[in-house]
């Protein structure tokens, strides 16, 4: 017998390898995910909340920290952590979409985790408009790649599996909504449901969220609202003008960050080309300004303000979604590391609030929901995505169809103005067809380069010399 134990051990050996290997690296790497989303979860909102501390003690601070930080922000983004500009879903998209193998170690190495949580932190401390979930997404994605040191023979199907898993993980993990990972994992990331990944993906979705869990406790992201059983006679109606008017707002924010060269005055592009520190500072200014202009409102990602809208304890003026929109344009212009579902969640809560004087018989957490989703629908254009995540966030099952009719209208809306944001942005991270690779340092990886914004390409005389 102790001889069939020894003769049979070697293959168990191998078995248990084959597991770890196959589910255990993942399991270990959405555990690691759950507990760095929950650190940098709260790091930002202890950021944030230093941040508030001071501007209440004073007003006119804001004048100058905002924009000596976005010139900080913008120096160490562009001297370090090249690659970590943005919300970072850019990066991922355009990684899985060329192959985890080319753009992975420039994309998704240690550097640019260090650099996206370290940046991020230091531009909520001047107060800018940034929110930690997209972040987040990057994150995981980075932390889940560098795993693939634990294989022998990693290969690119493997690489590519932890990339998703990862970044799906950290969605679910930053909103305490594992559903809307899942969708986010397929909708968005891949356009497709990889069958040979699904089972190891949803799992590692399923245990960041229940890390996050563990920490956090059961909580939904902007707490549940109370709806009742009776909806208003008007509810279809104001899906629709919901739809059209945060398809709208969303299209023209989309449009604003992919044609920048067609509304900036030609001064800023050379500012913003040629001294991008200064052009961060200039970003910061304009921040502060509206943040004072708001009574301090616009400063952040904008949870509070939506949260307190959804529990009736905040009153906003009817300008706060146009004013946020300018303070996450200016967020995000310079290349700040930072994301922008919190603050389009809380844009949208703004325009919710304004269109409560229209709808003035319908509950006003109604038209908030309604409008959340709408709004990220429109910016995002993955509808699906959208109002699973808003559903999720507020417990609103009751609300399922109406979110669901919301995001889809508004998103057909949204692309009539602009085409998908993060799709779009992710272009300018793929390697150009017939052209080296772009080298780390290239300002290629922070300036939009669309095809309505490209140089004129050199005569034939230029190149061959």
């Amino acid at each position: 017998m102790l001889r069939t134990k020894l003769a049979r051990s070697p293959g168990l050996v191998r078995y248990t390898r084959h597991l770890w290997r196959r589910y255990g690296i993942f399991w270990l790497g959405a555990i690691a995910v759950g507990l760095l989303a929950v650190f940098y979860a709260r790091l930002i909102d202890w950021g944030y909340s230093t941040f508030q501390a001071m501007q209440h003690r004073h007003a006119w601070l804001p004048l100058i920290v905002t924009p000596a930080v976005g010139a900080a922000c913008v120096w160490a983004t562009r001297r370090f952590f090249r690659g970590a500009e943005g919300s970072g879903i850019p990066q991922v998209i355009a990684t899985l979409e060329e192959g985890p193998s080319r753009l992975g170690p420039r994309m998704l190495g240690m550097r640019i985790l260090v650099g996206k949580v370290a940046v991020s932190f230091l531009a909520i401390l001047g107060g800018f408009t940034i929110g930690r979930e997209g972040p987040t997404v990057q994150v995981g994605a980075t932390l889940m790649y560098n795993l693939r040191r634990f294989y022998p023979r990693s290969n690119a199907l493997i690489e590519r599996q932890l990339v998703l898993a990862g970044a799906a993980a950290g969605l679910s993990a930053a909103f305490n909504t594992p559903l809307a990972g899942i969708v986010f994992a397929i909708e968005e990331l891949t356009r497709s449901f990889e069958a040979r990944a699904s089972g190891v993906l949803i799992t590692a979705i399923i245990v960041a969220g229940v890390i996050a869990l563990g920490m956090n406790g059961n909580y939904t992201y902007f707490g549940t609202i109370q709806l009742g059983s009776h909806f208003p006679d008007l509810l279809a109606l104001a899906v629709v003008i919901t739809a059209l008017v945060t398809g709208l707002a969303g299209g023209f924010f989309a449009w604003l960050l992919l044609h920048t060269s067609r509304w900036q005055p030609a001064a800023l592009q050379r500012l913003h080309r040629e001294q991008p520190v200064l052009f961060g500072a200039l970003c910061g200014l304009v921040i502060a300004v509206v943040g004072i202009v708001s009574g301090g409102t616009t400063f952040g990602s904008g949870y509070a303000e939506a949260r307190g809208l959804l529990d009736g304890r905040e009153q906003l003026s009817a300008f706060y979604p146009f004013l946020k929109l300018i303070s996450m344009v200016g967020s995000y212009l310079p290349g700040i590391p930072g994301g922008i579902f919190a603050p389009s969640l809380s844009i949208g809560a703004g325009f919710g609030n304004l269109l409560h004087m229209v709808f003035t018989n319908m509950q006003l957490p109604m038209l908030i929901a309604l409008a959340m989703v709408g709004y990220l629908a429109a910016v995002t254009q993955s509808p699906i995505t959208s109002f699973v995540i808003v559903m999720e966030m507020i417990n609103g099952h009751a609300l399922v169809i109406s979110l669901m009719a919301t995001a889809l209208i508004s998103s057909r809306v949204s692309r009539l103005i602009a085409p998908p944001l993060y799709e779009s942005l992710s272009h300018r991270y793929l390697t150009p067809a017939a052209q080296p690779a772009a080298a780390p340092e290239s300002p290629k990886t922070l300036e939009p380069l669309f095809e309505d914004e490209e140089p004129p390409a050199k005569p034939a005389d230029e190149r061959s010399s």
